[in-house]
């Protein structure tokens, strides 16, 4: 089993992958906000040094002084309107834009990991269960000379660092792998996952419908950093939706106005699919003018050269992560239409392959552990569901190694 895997290199998970876009150093979080817009991708790579136009005569020395050049996070939508959110920034948000983008780059914490493209898939896999969620792989361009040349005439361009061109290793690729890999696991994969000491019970990220939108921002930070959401509960404990990074991701920033001044449930129904209601709307920019955030109400103005502006957020974004449809999904059961943000969900009972084939159909890193009657038992991630693929692999080597030893 773990020759199998270790014979397979991360480069094989990077076929067919987009290369890396970046931010220089230099960048500020306006420049981050305003490349995520205008690109596909729902992160922008960060790294220690700059892209930007070289003359002639500089080529030679940029190339030597970008050989140290190294990934060190990454930035995102939803980051950007955690910062906006700040009560400082919200004061005057066109100054909060203008500040160097490392203010969105945790202090603490190593997210991001550069791995050779010929290290093994278990060394990835370590990485990630020590919790790293993206790890760096080189993209190979032919030999030293070709690459350098390549770069002298792409330094502007920002996907090459190094002579070379990266790709993301996500917890996503390698769980997809293990899913089609799963008859390695199959006594493993058909177990329910509370038989698996997976399911998170403690701590789990969650806020009343009545509560203060603001009340989730500090949980928000910690779900970017575990890759998870904000759980939305009623009074009896009940699952009714989520507050989701990745649907963050696909808003604009007049949602930090949002975030400062309507409840979670109201929150809900402002980034539901399809945009939000023009009374709540007009509710954030009351709220606003009341605490005196009147800078704040630029966030909320339509930019005539972003047409999607309008709908606060966008629905090609949900539909990629599977986020943005107004149901709440159960494994095993039909869908059950509400008018909140989707939350997708499993029970305790639940096969561990089942609950990866839903967390991989929706692309997410999680999924929700719910009662019979939907109240919120816990969370199950893919970082978790990898740590019992790693067991069974050192299982299964220490079992081969007491056979070959002596008796």
């Amino acid at each position: 089993m773990a020759a199998s895997l270790l014979a397979r290199e991360v480069s094989d998970l990077c076929l067919g992958k987009p290369a890396l876009r970046s931010l220089s150093v230099s960048a500020t979080v306006g420049d981050a906000l305003t490349t995520l817009k205008r690109s596909r991708d729902n992160y922008i790579s960060f790294w220690n040094c700059n892209h930007g136009h070289f003359s002639e005569v500089d080529k030679v020395d940029a190339v030597a002084a970008l050989d140290d050049c190294r990934c060190v996070g990454k930035v995102c939508v939803a980051d950007i309107i955690g910062f906006l959110c700040k009560e400082e920034n919200l004061s005057n948000p066109g100054i909060a834009l203008q500040a160097p983008v490392s203010v969105l780059i945790p202090k603490t914490g190593d997210f991001v990991r550069h791995l050779e493209s010929n290290a093994s898939l278990v060394e990835a896999m370590d990485l990630i269960l020590e919790g790293v969620q993206n790890i760096v792989i080189p993209m190979e361009i032919g030999g030293k000379n070709s690459r350098k040349k390549l770069l002298q005439n792409n330094l502007s361009k920002s996907t090459f660092h190094n002579g070379r061109q990266y790709c993301w290793l996500t917890q996503e690729d390698m769980v997809r792998y293990l899913v089609n890999s799963i008859s390695l696991f199959s006594s493993a994969a058909v177990n329910p996952i509370n038989s698996l000491d997976i399911i998170n019970v403690q701590d789990i990220p969650a806020v009343h419908y009545d509560d203060p939108a603001s009340s989730a921002l500090p949980l928000l930070a910690k779900c970017l950093e575990m890759q998870t959401s904000v759980a939305i509960i009623d009074g009896d404990g009940k699952l009714i939706g989520e507050i989701s990074p990745y649907k963050l991701n696909s808003c604009d920033e007049d949602v930090a106005a949002a975030i400062a001044t309507l409840s979670a449930g109201e929150l809900m129904t402002y980034i539901d699919f399809g945009g939000p209601p023009e009374d709540l709307i007009q509710l954030v920019k009351e709220r606003l003018q009341e605490r005196k955030l009147v800078n704040a109400l630029e966030l909320m103005e339509d930019d005539p050269g972003n047409s999607s502006v309008s709908s606060s957020c966008s629905s090609s974004s949900d539909d990629e992560f599977g986020v943005g449809r107004s149901v709440v999904k159960s494994e095993g059961n039909s869908a059950r239409s509400v008018k909140r943000s989707e939350a997708i969900v499993c029970h305790p009972w639940s096969s561990l392959v089942a609950v990866m084939i839903q967390a991989l159909a929706h692309r997410i890193n999680y999924v929700w552990v719910v009662e019979e009657d939907r109240t919120l038992f816990g969370i199950v991630t893919f970082a978790g569901m990898m740590k019992i693929f790693r067991e069974t692999i050192e299982d299964h080597d220490l079992g081969k190694a007491l056979k070959k030893s002596p008796t």
